[in-house]
């Protein structure tokens, strides 16, 4: 889906979640700041807690509540949703809140004693003096918090994606990894253009207060509901028209994910079952996901399935793994290896073919001879991943320097001189417009990563239909569809990508 294509409803999403969670940090914050003036102790706990949480980083709060939701889960038995919108409601309400605690004690702080003693002298009771006198003085410095934490929210709502919430951010991160700059402005413009609204209409309501006239605060509580009203009718209208509920694709942040979630899409849509895709979800959540049903398909890899799902740190050969793995899925979480695509997207090492040649590297076992004088990219996770403690066990590498990157940088990095070498991916498109060569595995401490269907529970309709998969695609049309997204002239979407490779396939 293109990124206009897609705009109307991930705006919806990015505004809706936006929304629900400054109204719930505001549920939260307004009871703690009326209670606070009496009670030093509940100050002092409550501004230290809410700064600490000011310090986390947005995407390490929302990564976080997923392990707390599942632990959540175990212990009491409750069907608690760790994905998606739950996770990225608690966390974005937390983020609200420190600005939201500031500007209410802020502004009942600024209210003068004089004003407060008069209010008692004409015998106004504590809560008449309250809610007559000092919330209404402190009102435009409590506006002042809303605002920013309004803004704080819109933009931080962005990186809600990686925890499978539809947002803005889908269009931000899939248009970093296709390198599709146009995606990658839109995302940004609209939610920079959402938080400016939002915070013009607000600052409208601000002044309308400060200045006891309510024809601004009027005008800025319109702004807000043709903001909500406008966004929601064009989703509306975007929408697909089907009585048929959409089946669910999740994707990881790479082109691959991408290519095969719209060739599945595409292929459902031809039966008549509608589809969308959920992209940018990290590993983990991808999985997690699928086993507890917020999605209903992700494409998955053995390897990464074995250490990750099943906790395993051996590697047996293929024809072992395969069939354990997919008892073991099924036994375990309820999900079910639907097809193997028929090729592997391995993880490797990959070097310019001149310095393979000059250095005399083959194998990882030529590579640990000369690692002390050459510098690694990586992807973001691979350094805590079980295959890096594999490779360091087997090989005993010892790299002058390891940076992390995004699959992009990462070969960005390679090309500029950054890095002599790289993680790479058995099914890259990189290693068709790019001369490289894989470093050969002599020791076979890596896992077979063979491309899987899974299927959440209780989808067997799906799994029927997914099974025509099985042994389709080889790697080398893999390898061509992907770089048909990836290369920076003559660029493909996914979508026609997927087109390319469904014909050349025969699917």
């Amino acid at each position: 889906m293109s990124g206009l294509a897609a705009l109307p409803s991930a705006l919806a999403a990015h505004l809706a979640i936006s929304a629900a969670a400054l109204l719930l940090a505001l549920v939260v914050a307004v009871p703690l700041a009326l209670l606070m003036p009496a009670r030093p102790w509940l100050r002092r706990g409550v501004m230290g807690f809410a700064s600490v949480v000011q310090t986390v980083p947005a995407l390490a709060l929302l990564a976080l509540f997923f392990p707390l939701l599942v632990l959540l889960r175990n212990v009491t038995g409750l069907a608690v949703p760790s994905l998606g919108l739950l996770p990225s409601l608690l966390a974005l309400a937390l983020y609200a809140l420190l600005p939201l605690l500031r500007g209410l004690a802020g502004g009942l702080a600024a209210v003068p004693d004089g004003v407060r003693d008069a209010a008692r002298a004409i015998g106004m009771s504590d809560w008449q003096r309250l809610f007559h006198v000092e919330l209404s003085l402190a009102a435009p410095v409590v506006m002042g918090g809303v605002r920013t934490a309004a803004v704080w929210t819109i933009g931080a709502a962005t990186l809600a994606t990686m925890v499978g919430q539809k947002s803005l951010g889908d269009l931000i991160f899939a248009g970093l990894q296709l390198q599709d700059w146009q995606q990658v402005l839109l995302g940004c413009v609209a939610a920079a253009g959402v938080a400016l609204l939002v915070d013009g209409a607000l600052g409208w309501c601000q002044a309308g207060i400060a200045q006891r006239r309510w024809r601004p605060a009027a005008q800025g509580l319109i702004l807000l509901a043709l903001i909500a009203g406008g966004v929601t009718g064009w989703w509306w209208q975007a929408r697909p028209a089907s009585a048929t509920p959409a089946v669910t694709i999740g994707t990881k942040t790479f082109s691959e994910q991408y290519i095969l979630a719209e060739l599945i899409a595409d292929d459902l849509a031809s039966i008549g079952q509608p589809a969308s895709i959920r992209s940018g979800l990290g590993s983990g959540i991808a999985f997690q996901s699928v086993a507890a049903g917020g999605i209903d398909i992700s494409i998955d890899y053995s390897g990464t399935l074995w250490t990750q799902a099943l906790g395993r740190t051996d590697t047996p050969p293929r024809d072992v793994m395969l069939p354990i793995l997919a008892r073991d899925l099924k036994a375990r979480y309820g999900v079910t290896v639907a097809a193997r695509l028929g090729f592997e997207n391995a993880y490797a090492l990959a070097m310019r073919r001149t310095d393979a040649v000059r250095l005399g590297v083959k194998t990882i076992s030529d590579l640990a001879r000369v690692s002390g004088k050459l510098r690694l990219a990586t992807d973001l996770e691979f350094q805590s991943r079980a295959e890096w403690t594999a490779l360091q066990r087997s090989y005993g590498l010892g790299f002058a320097s390891i940076r992390a990157f995004t699959p992009v940088l990462m070969m960005a990095a390679l090309n500029d001189g950054s890095a002599d070498i790289i993680t790479a991916y058995s099914s890259d498109g990189t290693l068709v417009g790019n001369d490289l060569v894989l470093i050969t595995d002599d020791a076979q401490a890596l896992p077979a990563y063979d491309a899987l269907l899974l299927v959440a529970p209780g989808r067997d309709a799906l799994v029927a239909r997914l099974a025509r998969y099985e042994g389709r695609i080889p790697v080398e049309a893999m390898r061509e569809a992907n770089w048909q997204a990836d290369r920076p002239q003559d660029k493909r979407s996914p979508a026609q990508a997927a087109k390319w490779l469904k014909a050349k396939t025969g699917l």
